[in-house]
């Protein structure tokens, strides 16, 4: 037993390797516990940020890379006790075998690390994500999802700098000389993307419209349903997808219909010229009335003589509601359109007949 023990395979005695698999076992049997210990770990520190935190959801979230993360840990760091064999030292590509496992290795190790860092933010934005949809603020859920982007972006990037540092023992600061360098060709190449760019953070601080507005711009009107990086999705009147460059959205003239405090209706009658003044006059009374009795749909209300031609006397009629839905709005309109034809064929007062004018011509004579 002790001469097997001791028997060197590979240039390492077979006590190393049991010792290695033993170690590699054990990990593999206490990674869901010890992975459960460490997430509890993190929660506490959590928890102590931000109160009101699921532990369940946290927990359910981060153990499965975290258990991948300790057990590919334990098996590179047994594994690396061992001496690399003599005979699989051999280069590949002019790069030697054990370099290629070392940095395979690395990299696989720091995959997993960045996979747990992103399920780590993953929760914090789920835990803000409760909290804005308790203050019922949709601006904050947008602000969320975009700074949830742009911290994942910059993790995957440090992620590869790593793996350039550590895997292939890349100079990190050549590289980042040489991207700033070529930074200036980039920015013009994508200008228009970064011109985008800018207006999205324009757009999330100065917030001109968030998600759920009922906006329009440039002759689209609809809901913006997303708010991107680059580009605003917005859910059209014809129930068309409709996708705006932020810059447009910046610089062009937008107009935010949810704010707007009323809704507008206009009226022009032209009634006949013949219509006596004082039926004229008892007419806008009588019109005027007919508004003012819609006290509870109706705000503001106006009804005037606007204009006097030849064939017409022109009437005004304009009021406002409070901003209620589209539907009821058209509802409101046609009713007080209805009382006002019904008043008309009370009252006898006929619209004024329409102006044809023809012209007749001759030929024009040779000279």
């Amino acid at each position: 037993m002790y001469y097997f023990l001791h028997k060197v395979i590979l240039d390492n005695p077979v006590m190393d390797y049991l010792l290695v698999a033993a170690s590699i076992l054990l990990a593999l049997f206490l990674k869901r516990y010890l992975s459960r210990y460490l997430a509890a770990l993190i929660f506490r520190i959590i928890q102590r940020i931000s109160s009101g935190v699921d532990k369940r959801s946290f927990i359910n979230l981060v153990v499965s890379p975290l258990e991948t993360f300790l057990l590919l840990l334990v098996s590179i760091v047994s594994i690396d006790e061992l001496k690399f064999p003599r005979v699989l030292n051999f280069d590949l590509y002019k790069l030697s075998f054990h370099d290629l496992l070392e940095g395979l290795s690395t990299i696989v190790l720091i995959v997993t690390l960045f996979w747990l860092l992103l399920r780590i933010i993953d929760f914090v934005a789920m835990i803000i994500q409760q909290k804005s949809d308790q203050s019922l603020n949709p601006a904050n859920n947008q602000l969320l999802v975009f700074f949830k982007d742009f911290f994942k972006v910059l993790l995957i990037i440090i992620g590869i700098l790593m793996i350039l540092k550590m895997a292939f023992h890349y100079r990190i600061s050549n590289f980042i000389t040489a991207l700033s360098i070529g930074s200036a060709a980039l920015a013009l190449a994508f200008r228009e993307s970064l011109e985008n760019l800018i207006a999205s953070f324009i757009i999330f601080f100065d917030k001109p419209f968030v998600t759920g507005d009922l906006v329009s711009v440039h002759n689209i009107t609809g809901v913006v349903e997303k708010i991107g990086l680059r580009s605003t999705r917005i859910r059209s009147d014809q129930k068309t997808f409709v996708t705006v460059p932020n810059k447009q959205m910046v610089d062009s003239i937008m107009d935010n219909l949810t704010l707007r405090t009323q809704r507008r209706a206009f009226t022009q009658l032209e009634l006949n010229s013949d219509t006596a003044p004082d039926l004229l006059n008892r007419f806008v009374l009588r019109v005027q009335q007919i508004l003012e009795d819609k006290k509870d749909k109706v705000e503001n209300c106006a009804v005037y003589l606007a204009d006097i031609s030849k064939n017409s006397f022109v009437l005004n009629i304009e009021y406002f509601t409070a901003p209620v839905p589209i539907a009821d709005f058209y509802l409101t309109r046609q009713e007080i359109n209805l009382a006002v034809i019904t008043l008309m064929e009370e009252m006898q007062i006929k619209l004024a007949p329409f102006n044809t004018t023809t012209t007749l011509s001759s030929p024009a004579k040779n000279l």
